[in-house]
């Protein structure tokens, strides 16, 4: 067997990832000690085997090359996009979703989310296309191929709908193109129709970000064409956004507004905002014991196993329980850069920090909407959050996170079996 095969991947990248996961059982076990018994209870049985599956799962990438995945990666970005596209016809809901259609099921079986496989075959897709270019992105036309890798598969899945991923979608395209070298200038000339169509809400806000786009566009100086058509995009945005308020639905609208007062809806949308924040506020400095919080008992916390499993930490193990898992998680993404950065070859680098962002959208957007720092999404916590094919899609990112710093490491760096 060669030596590149029997080096053992990253040891403080497993370390960290392990403890994460056994954390994660363990609140998921909590999250089922209810004064009333449910299903919930046993949930952490099957959050263990899929642990035990995912650590093989990145065993065995961890074996493979990093010249592998660049082959395996058309083909995965291919089925992932088949995939999702039948999920529209066949895709089946769970639990808060129920409408969605999101899981793949077979004969009643719910067998996981493709949609979270399909991350990282889009973080493949998007390195492989970035790391072929000579140069970093200048102009607007140089992002049409990582572009369009991302759109297929993003409105594909925006159609489930599944706000959530589509926005872990949308981190990784734009941490991919600032890691590959794209300057901030062009990174916000692609984001302006998004920042006009959330600040057409206040005609003041809109007119003065248009005047620094003005101004942005006069600095960087796009070509003609695409100055111009930036330009339009915001107006459009700006002028269609109350149109498209007013066709939302009443609840989609009550979540917005929930976003800034929860109390105009506390018996609805407010509902999961208030009781996350009463819960992690009441776990002081040390929480009220592992299986003892009161919120997560009574079962007044919504989706306490999975999106909300955060504030579980916060009510039973307190401020130090939540400190202990944001450390764990600061050192995972940390790690992850680490081995971008140490990587020689452009492909790994993108890969390895495409996978560390979208781990760090989760984070952010997960704890952010526990505290009301977000609007509620469907978004799960890494390591933490019950759920199969998240689980698997955590380790096996922690597979070739592995491969890509042993191969970015000298000999003398090196752990051999």
């Amino acid at each position: 067997m060669s030596t590149a095969r029997r080096r053992i991947a990253d040891p403080t990248l497993v370390a960290i990832a392990i403890l994460l996961s056994l954390y994660g059982i363990a609140m998921v076990y909590s999250a089922g000690q209810t004064d009333v018994p449910t299903l919930v209870a046993r949930l952490y049985r099957q959050q263990i085997i899929w642990f035990v599956l995912g650590v093989g799962a990145a065993y065995a990438v961890s074996r493979a090359s990093v010249r592998f995945l660049d082959w395996v990666t058309m083909p995965a970005y291919t089925a992932s996009c088949v995939v999702l596209f039948a999920l529209l016809f066949i895709g089946a809901g769970a639990g808060t979703a129920a409408s969605s259609k999101s899981w793949l099921a077979i004969g009643g079986v719910r067998l996981g989310q493709p949609s979270e496989l399909a991350k990282i075959a889009v973080v493949l897709m998007l390195g492989r296309i970035l790391a072929s270019r000579k140069e970093a992105p200048r102009s607007l036309m140089d992002l049409w191929q990582p572009g369009l890798a991302v759109f297929v598969p993003w409105v594909l899945i925006m159609r489930q709908p599944d706000l959530g991923t589509g926005i872990v979608f949308v981190g990784i395209f734009f941490a991919m193109l600032f890691w590959s070298g794209a300057s901030w200038q062009l990174l916000v000339l692609v984001a302006s129709p998004v920042v006009s169509l959330i600040l057409a809400f206040s005609t003041g806000l809109w007119g003065a970000w248009f005047l620094v786009l003005i101004a942005l566009v006069l600095w960087y100086r796009p070509y003609l064409a695409e100055g111009v058509a930036v330009v339009l995009a915001n107006v459009v945005t700006g002028v269609v956004a109350p149109v498209l308020w007013d066709k939302m639905s009443p609840y989609q609208q009550k979540r917005l507004l929930v976003f800034l007062d929860p109390s105009t809806d506390p018996r609805a949308s407010g509902y999961h905002v208030i009781q996350s924040q009463v819960a992690i506020g009441s776990g002081g400095w040390l929480g009220k014991g592992y299986t003892l919080g009161s919120q997560k008992r009574l079962a007044f916390l919504p989706a306490q196993h999975t999106d909300f499993i955060f504030p579980v930490v916060g009510e039973e193990l307190g401020f130090l329980g939540v400190a202990v898992a944001l450390g764990l998680f600061m050192a995972l993404l940390l790690r992850s850069v680490r081995i971008a950065a140490r990587s020689p070859d452009p492909f790994p680098s993108l890969v390895a920090f495409g996978l560390a962002s979208a781990w760090f959208v989760h984070i952010v957007v997960n704890v952010g909407m526990t505290l009301n720092l977000m609007p509620v999404t469907g978004i799960p916590l890494p390591f933490f959050s019950y759920g199969g094919s998240f689980m698997l899609s955590c380790w096996l990112s922690v597979g070739i996170l592995g491969r890509i710093s042993g191969e970015g490491r000298g000999p003398a760096d090196m752990l051999v079996i």
